[in-house]
């Protein structure tokens, strides 16, 4: 069979696949398949051991850890994915939320997607490659007299493409549209695909419109269904335009451009670290770049001063933000917060969800002092509300506002909403599918319901397992999932139990050691 992986296309954006042929009625409403009714179909089916559908950071931080820690060969290995290299959306959405490659992500120093072990820290490298103590000098006084210290995204992309080499990525790598997954009667799961235009998955020339994949284990991590447009701004862009209301998330290089041509005023919606991202990249344009912006930044609920629902876990909140460096407190992903969700069920879990929860931003000593120029000399000013419409009125955009003194009538140039992702989970076709067909169900925060080793509940398939990690299974007993670490403890969970049921190798210290020793020189495995 042929694994392709063109790293030639536009970062972020995902091919145009070819309209697929209707599936029989036997396939289409059955939930167990049997593979005389697959061969029956015309479908080719391919086997592989263990079977990873997303491609993205998800993916590929599990398939390193069942590479390294698991020491499965590649030939048992299937990633299958509409993306080119793992951390293509990933940059994608970091450039377009306003992240050069030499700015700072974040995410803490030894958090590294590329490394099981952490070590040497991206500040420790950082300090290397540039001949400096001063990263670790961060570290050491971070939080209290520095901010956190958090790589480039340009050193974490470079060192991720490092260890896709290293453990031969590529070969593992199927360039398709995954269509659904289904359990198999005898025991383990099909997953039907398009393959990507133009690529043959099977041995012929010319390639079929539909393939399976038939595995004993599979792993699913999708990400998020797509980007979350809230309904005042879907309605704008029914009725007028695409170019004036616009998602932080999609690429509006154009507001930025317009903006450093003719002053203008701009209306920027959210309070999380992409607002953040946003406001620095406007801020920046206008005190490098002499662009006379006006920012006008509206706060859902508008923070001054800490707040938490304890005394020892109360955040830091200043004119309107909500301060943590990380997502999350640190001890969610090893420490006292990780392991009381991990003893906590349903309704319970739910709560303490909420008491950690919460959309945040990094306090940073840089921005901080632009903010306050800014509101000083006029051109920042926030207000807290929300918006009831958007029109178009005179080429400009019109936010209606409820606010606490009533309404209020906000003009602008342009709109830049940051409110982030879409996460629910019906929304995207294979998990959607797998809530429908394959005995799962949700968790107490409406995403996958998944145990302590991200087994998926009810899916279960003879001796095999559905795996759940990332986005789609927040809400369980682990905290962080959308994150660095918490992919790669995700990842942990999932091949330590893999290795309980005999599936794959145990990691202890000595072989540890010599993978580690492997990753220092960059040897190939």
């Amino acid at each position: 069979m042929t694994i392709v992986s063109d790293r030639s296309a536009p970062a972020g954006q995902a091919p145009a696949y070819r309209d697929t042929p209707a599936l029989p009625a036997a396939l289409e409403q059955a939930d167990l398949w049997a593979d005389a009714v697959v061969a029956g179909a015309g479908i080719p089916v391919h086997d592989a051991a263990f079977v990873s559908v997303g491609g993205g950071m998800g993916s590929f931080i599990t398939v390193d850890y069942l590479r390294v820690a698991g020491g499965v060969p590649t030939s048992e290995i299937r990633v299958l994915s509409n993306i080119t290299y793992p951390w293509q959306t990933y940059q994608y959405l970091a450039g377009v939320s306003q992240i050069p490659r030499t700015g700072r992500i974040r995410s803490d120093s030894s958090s590294r997607p590329d490394n099981l072990w952490g070590f040497p820290s991206y500040a420790l490298q950082e300090a290397v490659r540039d001949a400096t103590l001063k990263p670790l000098l961060q570290v050491f006084l971070e939080p209290v007299f520095a901010d956190y210290y958090t790589p480039r995204l340009g050193m974490v992309l470079d060192s991720m493409a490092r260890e896709a080499n290293r453990i031969r990525y590529d070969d593992m790598l199927v360039r398709c549209e995954v269509l659904l997954t289904r359990r198999r009667v005898g025991g383990g799961y099909y997953a039907l695909l398009a393959p990507a235009p133009g690529v043959p998955v099977n041995s012929d020339a010319v390639p079929a419109p539909l393939v399976a994949f038939r595995c004993r284990d599979i792993h699913i991590a999708p990400g998020y269904a797509g980007l979350k447009f809230l309904p005042d701004l879907q309605d704008f862009r029914q009725r007028y335009n695409f170019h004036h209301v616009v998602n932080a998330y999609e690429d509006h290089e154009h507001v930025y451009e317009a903006l450093r041509l003719r002053p203008g005023t701009v209306l920027v919606r959210g309070a999380g670290v992409v607002a953040s991202q946003v406001l620095e990249r406007l801020i920046r344009d206008r005190l490098d770049g002499g662009s006379p912006t006006r920012i006008v930044h509206l706060f859902r609920t508008f923070v001054d001063g800490s707040h938490g629902p304890h005394a020892w876990s109360r955040r830091r909140g200043r004119h309107g933000f909500a301060y943590q460096g990380f997502n999350y407190p640190k001890s969610v992903w090893g420490g006292q917060l990780k392991s009381r969700v991990r003893r906590l069920e349903n309704a319970d879990r739910a709560r303490a969800y909420e008491e950690i929860g919460g959309t945040t931003t990094p306090w940073r000593r840089g921005w901080q002092s632009h903010l306050a120029q800014g509101r000083e000399a006029g051109w920042y000013r926030t207000q807290s509300g929300t918006i009831e419409e958007l029109r178009m009125e005179d080429s400009a955009v019109v936010a209606r506002l409820q606010v606490p003194e009533g309404e209020l009538e906000v003009r602008a140039d342009y709109m830049i909403d940051c409110t982030g992702l879409e996460g629910d989970v019906a929304e995207h076709r294979v998990l959607r599918d797998l809530l429908e067909h394959g005995g799962a169900r949700r968790n107490p925060l409406g995403r996958m319901d998944v145990d302590r080793s991200f087994q998926l509940r009810g899916a279960a398939s003879g001796d095999g397992r559905a795996y759940v990690t990332g986005a789609a299974s927040y809400g369980g007993y682990f905290p962080g999932v959308d994150t660095f670490l918490g992919l790669q403890i995700s990842a942990q969970e999932v091949v330590d139990d893999m290795a309980r049921r005999g599936r794959c190798r145990h990691l202890g210290p000595l072989r540890s050691t010599a993978e580690w020793l492997k990753w220092v020189s960059g040897r190939t495995i």
